[in-house]
């Protein structure tokens, strides 16, 4: 299914000064060396100033120092507007607060959250935005269950991804019909990516429900990857 999103950030004074800070002081603390490890890391998805996590935390510390709570529109300002610039940093710095902020955003945030997802693509963000972020979103409404049934569905592996995911922070709140149900409906996806989705899903819930997960794999083994089944039973 394909999905036409309204990508351009909308007018948001707090989305201006926080971008204002973030330009002028993530740069100062770029270290060039390190970006080139880190840009290799990441498969070359995008470049990046070097910022080590420790480094990149206090940065934002300093950004945000005053700000006032965002509403969605300020969210989705921020968010889209990190995403246009280059370097891997900002993107992480938007999702962090998305992380941060999600509960202020109502379900037609979906859309932008899905625009991340499928812009510049790569575990590092989809994982975050799917268990913080898109799960949250459809935690907090679950009409948005219909979603992530067209998701699952979806020819982007990302999209996908995001949908087996999105779970991953629900505990006894999974709903394990559906965890299943997604699982089997993408275990003949020939991607890593899918692969190991099917099993990190399962290996969390398994944390909550063991027995389960043990049944579940126990019954679809023969339509299973080895590697879905091997992180699926990891810790069991």
């Amino acid at each position: 299914m394909t999905v036409t999103v309204r990508t351009k950030a909308p007018r948001s004074d707090l989305a201006d000064t926080v971008l204002e800070r973030l330009v002028t002081q993530y740069p100062q603390r770029a270290d060039p060396e390190r970006a080139v490890r880190m840009r290799a890391y990441m498969k070359d998805v995008a470049p990046f100033l070097g910022l080590a996590s420790p480094v990149r935390r206090e940065l934002s510390r300093a950004v945000l120092a005053g700000t006032p709570r965002p509403d969605e529109r300020d969210c989705t300002a921020i968010a889209l507007r990190c995403w246009e610039l280059p370097e891997r940093e900002y993107a992480y710095f938007a999702v962090d607060y998305l992380r941060r902020h999600v509960k202020r955003c109502s379900s037609g945030f979906l859309p932008v959250a899905r625009h991340l997802v499928t812009t510049r693509s790569w575990w590092d963000t989809v994982d975050l935005l799917a268990a913080h972020v898109v799960g949250a979103l459809v935690e907090a409404d679950p009409g948005l269950r219909s979603a992530m049934d067209e998701w699952i569905e979806d020819e982007d592996l990302w999209v996908a991804r995001t949908a087996l995911l999105h779970q991953l922070r629900y505990k006894t709140a999974t709903d394990t019909e559906r965890l299943f149900a997604y699982c089997v409906r993408r275990s003949g996806d020939s991607d890593f990516f899918i692969r190991k989705a099917i099993g990190w899903c399962l290996r969390e819930y398994a944390k909550t429900d063991p027995d389960a997960v043990r049944g579940f794999v126990d019954r679809n083994r023969d339509v299973l990857a080895p590697l879905s089944v091997r992180e699926a039973l990891k810790n069991l």
